[in-house]
């Protein structure tokens, strides 16, 4: 255990040292996207083949057991490019091998681990040409990676290797070089906005629990991340927890907590295995529990495990949560800062947050405000999905363009298809549309265009997106994560979902639109929480950028993208009939009439759309629309 600072340092620079005793290191990324894809069986058969071949081959920092020339390999957290997992990192080289298959560890061995040589096979391809250094990927040449430095680099399950990349060492500097009114003026000056979705200034809130004289206090970190196609927290706390950890520890020594709370949903189970694992590290060694490093200052950290439920991402309804009581939000003021957990002054921050205070402890405010734009210092992660070529984990710096983003980090869309529009933020966020490709995203212009940068998703959507459905399908989400407390978000959500579901349907009627937009402001202005306040951005968002496309839906019955089930039309392309009279016998309700070697036609108010004749017709003339 550890007793005083030095004896900190002295770790530090042992683990430091059995890092540099190993002369390669194989870097099996085991996030969740790649552990699905088989990267554990990856992992367990280069083991083998190591041992096979009496490769000296260490799993763990082994601070005795270390010899020179040994191989490390390890279980890493998420490298970001999903779309090519599973993916297999060797240092010192930095080559990056995707896709990888059991069958290629034999290889792996042979060919880089002896002889040094990269296996042109298993790298990534750009412009039909290899490229064998990560760093040189056209994915991760564009990015930043500050909060996800470590990820992919270091062994996601071992304290040591967080110590050998300078781990806890901002706790140390806050500990014994800094007093807490440095501290907060530290992170103010650096101005951290909390990544959670609403951007308030981190110094300012921990400067408010601070003055509050109602002890205790506690720190509770948000991660809840309930975003459809969202996973930046689940892959910082998977891939590198110390990181987030030492955040929490440097909130509580200032603003005087004892306890801090991880509420993380249960539905990302590898990622309070390794947040556990990480909790006992800590306290094995000391920096956690009672006068930590011989000081005064006492920290423990509990885990809670959340049931899903989408609204615990909101501040209050997440307290609730832990104190045991149902996650419903309360009305405010007073807030968190006053009236937190157990009705305590409460720090509450998510993952990214907490993970940004020791890189601006190490490197201080103007390094971290040489990132980013002036209002939003740093950086931001992304979680990049929908119809673009490179899905993944990224990192750029605030005030990055939509731009670069899709089209030179994302790869552009795929299949040739044309971009079409971006929903950010999630469920609360709003749709981006052409126009938008050169803004700067961060959290004052994405205000002002009508989204947020929320936690951090972003959906990318081509020209065969049907926009009425994305509205309906967030809607849908929305409506059923509604808590219920209050009216306007109970009932307001289920009315907007109950009309685009019938413009989907083929049943919109005039005045659809123009309700959608008074109930957008009436739940705007009147709900209780943030889940009821931003529910109407997709909606209004889309009807802005694609009102034709609801008056398409309304009026004319059809959706352009043939996406919508109730305005799907089965026609019959007359340059292709030739009137073999296959789909009449096969139409069980006698909707398609016509001539024999003539063109056919489909009654649209008789047809049902079974889709009987599709089928059955030789000359591929008969097509949905």
């Amino acid at each position: 255990m550890l007793k005083t600072r030095q004896d900190l340092m002295a770790l530090r620079s042992q683990c430091q040292e059995a890092v540099k005793l190993e002369s390669k290191r194989i870097l099996v990324c085991a996030g969740t996207g790649c552990i699905s894809s088989g990267s554990l069986e990856i992992y367990a058969r280069l083991e083998e083949v190591l041992k096979e071949k009496n490769i000296p081959c260490s799993l763990e920092l082994n601070l005795e057991a270390h010899k020179s020339g040994i191989v490390g390999l390890k279980e890493c957290g998420c490298h970001g490019f999903c779309e090519m997992g599973t993916l297999v990192r060797i240092e010192p080289q930095g080559y990056l091998y995707v896709k990888v298959q059991l069958e290629d560890c034999q290889e792996i061995v042979d060919e880089t681990i002896v002889k040094g040589s990269p296996i042109e096979r298993l790298t990534y391809k750009f412009d039909g040409k290899p490229v064998e250094i990560q760093d040189e990927i056209p994915f991760y040449k564009k990015q930043t990676r500050v909060v996800l430095g470590h990820c992919g680099h270091i062994d996601a399950n071992s304290i040591r290797e967080y110590l050998a990349v300078g781990g806890y060492s901002a706790f140390e500097k806050a500990l014994f070089d800094m007093d807490n009114d440095a501290i907060i003026k530290e992170v103010s000056d650096a101005n951290l906005r909390g990544r959670g979705g609403g951007g308030f200034p981190a110094g300012r809130k921990w400067a408010q629990v601070r003055r509050q004289k109602n002890d205790p206090k506690y720190v509770v970190c948000n991660g809840d991340e309930g975003d459809p196609g969202a996973f930046m927290d689940r892959s910082i706390m998977e891939g590198d927890p110390h990181l987030m950890l030492e955040g929490m520890m440097i909130a509580g020594l200032v603003c005087g907590a004892s306890v801090g709370y991880i509420y993380v949903r249960a539905e990302y189970p590898m990622a309070v295995n390794r947040l556990r694992r990480a909790l006992a590290q800590a306290e094995e060694l000391g920096l956690l529990g009672d006068n930590i490093l011989g000081s005064d200052f006492s920290f423990h950290i509990k885990i809670n495990r959340g049931a899903g439920a989408f609204v615990c991402g909101e501040g209050s309804a997440l307290t609730a949560s832990i104190e045991g009581k149902r996650g419903m939000p309360r009305v405010k003021p007073p807030r968190t800062v006053e009236h937190g957990l157990f009705y305590k002054p409460t720090v509450l921050n998510n993952v990214e947050t907490f993970a940004n205070v020791p890189l601006i402890i190490n490197k201080g405010a103007e390094w971290y405000r040489g990132l980013g734009t002036e209002s939003s210092p740093g950086t931001k992660v992304f979680a990049l999905t929908g119809n673009i070529v490179n899905t993944g984990l990224i990192e750029v710096p605030m005030g990055a363009t939509l731009r670069e983003i899709i089209f030179d980090i994302g790869g552009g869309m795929r299949d040739g298809a044309k971009f079409k529009a971006v929903q950010i933020g999630g469920p609360s966020g709003g749709c981006l549309t052409e126009e938008h490709l050169d803004l700067p995203l961060d959290f004052d212009s994405l205000k002002k265009a009508g989204a947020m940068i929320g936690s951090g998703g972003m959906v990318v959507m081509d020209d065969n997106t049907c926009m009425v459905g994305i509205a309906r399908f967030f809607m849908n989400f929305t409506q059923h994560e509604s808590c219920g407390k209050c009216v306007p978000c109970r009932e307001g959500t289920k009315r907007m979902l109950e009309i685009l579901d019938r413009i989907t349907g083929g049943e919109g009627r005039e005045g659809d639109i123009e309700m959608l937009l008074e109930l957008s402001d009436t739940i705007t202005a009147t709900s209780l929480c943030g889940l009821g306040k931003t529910a109407a951005f997709p909606i209004v968002s889309t009807i802005n950028s694609f009102r034709s496309e609801y008056e398409e839906h309304i009026f004319e019955k059809r959706c352009a993208t043939a996406s919508c089930e109730g305005l799907k039309r089965i026609v019959i392309d007359e340059v292709l009939c030739k009137g073999c009279t296959k789909c009449v016998k096969a139409c069980p309700v006698n909707a398609i009439s016509g001539k024999v070697k003539e063109p056919f036609i489909i009654d649209q108010s008789a047809c049902v759309k079974c889709g009987a004749c599709l089928p059955v017709c030789p000359f591929n003339a008969i097509k949905e629309v």
